[in-house]
């Protein structure tokens, strides 16, 4: 049996990037998420990596275009209006079929906002965030030992369909100490050669990466192709969790922080009687469709009940899927607050709104 060992969600983060293959990093210090750049400061170098604490989350995303462009594995985090400096970066490198890790530890907005937990990210997370058309690769960890595996395993999806991938974190993940187990160091020595890669000259044709293109057949063509390969993503890679939902008549939906809140409704729920499920999305982009689809076919489903730390933005892609086969509820909370036990339960009760 492999040693657990207690880290802070964060360290864990920088820890799974490090023994991943990460071997640059570039970010900038915001809470809820400082905890990744700190460890990292000191972890890269003993690998043989790269850290920079750059002047700007924008020349942030930019050095991480720059190593990716030369074939390293890349990372960056941040945090909500940190992401948002890096939106027009992140377009570029999804563009130029660049793979990397964006790390967003979700903090209460808009604005500034507060640097308690929010969920008010997802729009930007799934629905581009930046100009033009692109998608992101988004997971969505509920514990600190699944940020742990999924930030491993984004740096291989990354390279696998050299597309960018967002972990959406929260900062109660983040900052919540938890017990876990380490996956093993990878060796970059090992991992397959990128031809694409701005190596140099090496008696081959030069390889180049350039998101302008005046020539609308070719952009048309390279458009086409990020979908192509988002589809697949589809097809390949959705992740979610089915917690008893196989005979419920209530069905709530929820991710991160909140989907635990949620496990936990669920059980005190079912010890009283009453059917009640829990649908957790694991990636976000692209959303497990087909799987919530089946389950608003069932006959016993009654209604889903969508539960986030925002106004309601998770809850539109859940009202497109099931398509009015069946109710579909809301409730969120802003500004900071944490939905609890007690008042989702009052909420699926029909008190609370």
């Amino acid at each position: 049996m492999k040693e657990r060992v207690l880290m802070k969600g964060n360290e864990a983060i920088a820890e799974a990037a490090v023994r991943g293959g990460c071997r640059f990093f570039a970010g900038y210090p915001i809470t809820p998420q400082n905890e990744i750049p700190e460890y990292l400061s000191k972890r890269l170098p003993e690998v043989g990596g790269s850290f920079i604490q750059s002047e700007s989350e924008v020349s942030a995303i930019n050095m991480i275009y720059g190593a990716s462009c030369a074939g390293a594995r890349a990372m960056t985090s941040s945090s909500s209006p940190g992401i948002s400096l890096k939106q027009e970066g992140l377009s570029y490198i999804a563009c130029g079929q660049l793979p990397c890790v964006v790390i967003n530890m979700v903090r209460g907005g808009p604005g500034l906002g507060t640097i308690y937990p929010g969920q008010a990210d997802y729009f930007q997370a799934v629905k581009g965030g930046g100009h033009g058309d692109y998608k992101l690769f988004v997971y969505t960890p509920a514990t600190v030992q699944e940020a742990v595996d999924i930030t491993y395993k984004s740096f291989e999806m990354a390279d696998k369909y050299r597309i960018p991938v967002l972990i959406l974190g929260d900062g109660t993940i983040g900052q919540m100490m938890e017990p876990v187990v380490l996956p093993e160091m990878k060796d970059p020595a090992t991992f397959p050669e990128k031809k694409w890669a701005l190596t140099g000259c090496k008696g081959r044709e030069r390889n180049i990466i350039n998101t302008l293109d005046m020539n609308p057949e070719r952009l048309e063509a390279i458009t086409d192709r990020l979908f192509d390969v988002y589809e697949q993503i589809r097809e390949n890679e959705t992740e979610y969790e089915n917690y008893m939902c196989d005979d419920a008549e209530t069905v709530i939906v929820a991710y991160g922080i909140v989907s635990r809140v949620a496990k936990s409704a669920v059980n005190i729920l079912r010890e009283q009687g009453k059917k009640v499920g829990l649908f957790r999305p694991i990636t976000v982009s692209p959303y497990p469709d087909k799987a919530l689809s089946a389950i608003a076919d069932l006959p016993n489903v009654k209604k889903f009940l969508v539960a986030e730390l925002s106004k309601g933005q998770m809850v539109e892609d859940v009202r497109l899927i099931v398509n009015g086969r069946k109710p579909v509820e809301f409730y969120g909370r802003t500004g900071g607050f944490v939905i609890n036990t007690e008042e989702l339960i009052s909420v699926v009760e029909g008190g609370k709104r």
